[in-house]
């Protein structure tokens, strides 16, 4: 197995005709698996990170929310210091939809919408303070992710991503764990693809800058994880 360069490979979860209860269960041992590996404390590490420069946020735009747990995982720790925070996401599958729409049906801080990040209404978009991706980025292409980058950019948008770092080390530990205790065949299949999807802190720098970012930050955390965050 070679690190050097992204991989191509497409992950399971990028199909358009997974059944439904499968996927269902490949949420759920995701949330398990960031929740157990510090996942979302890379998240809220950012946003809080953040909040200490930029007190008049407000707005959260999560893009391929997935089951909706990113969402509920910040929500829920930033309740008490920022209770006027709310979370709008976006996410292209029905099932996911379906699934965070009733995984958050207590949170009242949230809108969810099924779509390409790409379709968000020009109003939502001008009342948004940041823009927030979890494990989203690795799926894309580079050319998409500079796309990203400049849609965030072009709408004045902080932009938050917590994603994978392609490391040969990672790949083999959450390809055993996996192999030993997921239920899942889509997490057994796509979780060591997703870290040779993954990055190394340059290929972020230099997409980047591609997409015309000057103010940025993008820094290694536990476990394997990198937190960007840039300002337009």
């Amino acid at each position: 197995m070679r690190f050097k360069n992204r991989s191509n490979q497409k992950e399971l979860l990028d199909a358009e005709d997974i059944p439904t209860k499968d996927l269902y269960r490949n949420l759920a041992e995701l949330n398990t698996i960031n929740r157990y590996l510090g996942g979302y404390n890379v998240s809220i590490n950012g946003l809080s990170e953040i909040l200490k420069h930029n007190e008049n946020i407000r707005t959260i735009l999560d893009l391929g929310f997935g089951g909706g747990d990113s969402i509920k995982q910040l929500s829920n720790h930033f309740n008490r210091r920022k209770p006027s925070l709310f979370f709008y996401g976006v996410d292209l599958k029905p099932d996911c939809f379906a699934y965070a729409s009733e995984n958050l049906s207590t949170l009242t801080n949230k809108k969810l919408i099924c779509d390409d990040y790409r379709n968000t209404p020009l109003a939502l978009l001008e009342e948004t303070d940041v823009i927030h991706c979890c494990l989203f980025l690795h799926h894309l292409t580079d050319q998409e992710i500079i796309e990203l980058f400049t849609f965030s950019k072009n709408n004045n948008c902080i932009l938050l991503v917590n994603d994978l770092h392609r490391n040969r080390l990672a790949y083999y530990l959450i390809k055993y764990i996996t192999a030993l205790f997921s239920k899942s065949y889509l997490v057994k299949n796509d979780a060591p693809i997703s870290v040779t999807r993954g990055f190394k802190k340059k290929e972020l720098v230099h997409l980047l800058k591609l997409a015309g970012f000057k103010n940025y930050s993008v820094n290694w955390k536990w476990a394997f994880r990198y937190t960007l965050i840039a300002y337009s």
